[in-house]
């Protein structure tokens, strides 16, 4: 089976499990496509690749590693074999992100009113008042249909026993989403007859489910409210993203000096005068979003907004203060939320993990560290976090001691060898580990889920890393009508 030319190097990884490969054998969703590739040459796929890259490149399709010496801009690394996952397993995937994000929103909204899920001590007090990112300052907000996480990422990664699995939750400003709507241009531009005949989901349409979303949030009943998207400019990391799904709505995209507040609304500037805003669609982090509140010296948000947003005459996307929901540590309790808001077992298990502000855990840790991951609860994008399996003695050391001075801020994971995909990568097939970011969204008619998500990979051989910012790329990932 495995005999042809391009995949007679393919070598599995021990313990990890294969999407395409199953003891030697092809998985039926990759049959197809497994033999369509068979009939190319390696020269084909490597002169496919390379266009690839020129298509990325044309579109200016690129993020920001801000630590690089060879200069700030980069082109997302892409990956042209797709990602394929039937859809029996995703409606399993769709089933357990639409519980989750109820029953998180159901936690914001008691969290800033009556936090009853403290008061019933199925949450620790503690924990919530320890949180670099609880918003004591949105208390009492009554938030549009109280929907406080309209736009999610939620990262999911398949265990060695093939089961699906929560990583983490993202349900501040997530992004990705962008790509994921890029590599499908770009995969049917490289395989157009493969997409229309293994009946994939297509994903093209989130950009107006989102507006349509954003408009139903709008506290004016008018015809035609106004939404613009709110980027920190071009130096974000994300910048990109935000060009392309401003322009995807057809929405204006604003930095903060283009908007004021005036009697307690927003306007924003125009050449024909101040035009009243009604959705804000930020990609501005809380901490930044009004000077007179939060940072005095943030010149990236609106003075003021604060206001309007507590007196119901502007919505915010996602809701401020959502940080505390996807706190690390505060992720472990998910399936709490889950069983105490919704009286439902959890869908999508979480991953094992020890808050390292318990000594017991953190004994635990430190023995086992060469099998564990210690991840800061407020960083992300691969940065604060030790991979004990390939860390050095100092970097063990060091982390420690970090922790030892900080528990409160850090726990620990077991080391999962994540799944792994067939790559094209130096003229020949790889296996590389791969995660899935799903986006959802939440509106008042409930919770959709874009058919498709962003692969992450892991390019490096061995890597279980997969951020950008660390060397990682992307792959189009296609969920079939089984």
């Amino acid at each position: 089976m495995m005999e042809s030319s391009v995949f007679k190097n393919y070598c599995l990884i021990p313990d990890a499990w294969d999407e395409m490969c199953d003891n030697g054998m092809i998985r039926y969703q990759y049959q197809q496509v497994f033999e369509s590739l068979n009939q190319l040459s390696a020269s084909t796929l490597a002169d496919k690749d390379q266009l690839a890259s020129e298509l990325f490149l044309s579109q200016g399709i690129t993020f920001t590693v801000y630590n690089d010496n060879e200069g700030i801009e980069r082109i997302f690394p892409f990956d042209i074999i797709p990602r394929i996952i039937p859809g029996k397993e995703w409606n399993h995937i769709e089933a357990g992100i639409s519980q989750r994000l109820k029953a998180l929103n159901l936690f914001l909204k008691d969290i800033y009113s009556d936090q009853q899920i403290i008061k019933d001590n199925v949450i620790p007090a503690a924990l919530i008042a320890s949180c670099a990112h609880y918003t004591r300052e949105v208390f009492g907000i009554k938030v549009p249909y109280d929907i406080f996480v309209h736009i999610s990422g939620i990262d999911l990664i398949r265990g060695n026993d093939g089961s699906f699995y929560v990583l983490e939750d993202n349900l501040r400003t997530p992004s990705g989403v962008s790509y994921m709507l890029e590599n499908r241009e770009v995969t049917k531009r490289l395989f157009p007859d493969l997409l229309s005949s293994n009946g994939v989901r297509m994903v093209n349409n989130y950009p107006l489910e989102l507006y349509n979303i954003l408009v139903s949030l709008a506290p004016r009943q008018i015809a035609n409210p106004t939404v613009v998207l709110l980027t920190p400019g071009v130096f974000n990391s994300a910048y990109y993203e935000h060009t392309f799904l401003a322009r995807t709505m057809g929405i204006p995209l604003v930095e903060g000096r283009d908007l004021m507040i005036d009697n307690h609304k927003v306007y924003m500037k125009t050449t024909r005068g101040l035009q009243q805003v009604d959705v804000i669609y930020r990609r501005i982090d809380d901490d930044y979003m009004d000077p007179l509140v939060f940072k005095p010296d943030s010149a990236l948000g609106i003075p003021g907004i604060l206001s309007a947003y507590r007196k119901g005459n502007v919505a915010l996307v996602n809701a401020i203060g959502n940080g505390v929901a996807d706190d690390k540590a505060v992720y472990a309790y998910v399936p709490a939320m889950i069983r105490y808001y919704l009286n439902e077992e959890p869908i999508l298990p979480n991953i094992p993990t020890y808050q390292l502000a318990d000594m017991d855990a953190r004994d635990y840790t430190y023995k086992n560290i060469h099998t564990m991951v210690i991840k800061k609860t407020n960083q992300s994008g691969g940065y604060g976090m030790l991979m004990g399996n390939c860390a050095t003695d100092e970097e063990i050391h060091n982390m420690i001691q970090a922790v030892n001075d900080d528990p409160r801020n850090y726990i620990a994971q077991p080391i999962i060898n994540l799944s792994t995909v067939p790559c094209f990568l130096n003229n020949k097939f790889s296996p590389r580990h791969v995660d899935l970011r799903p986006f959802a969204l939440c509106g008042p008619s409930g919770v959709k889920i874009i058919p498709g998500g962003l692969t992450r990979v892991a390019l490096k051989e061995g890597s279980l890393v997969v951020n950008s910012s660390q060397g990682g790329g992307s792959k189009d990932t296609w969920i079939l009508n089984d």
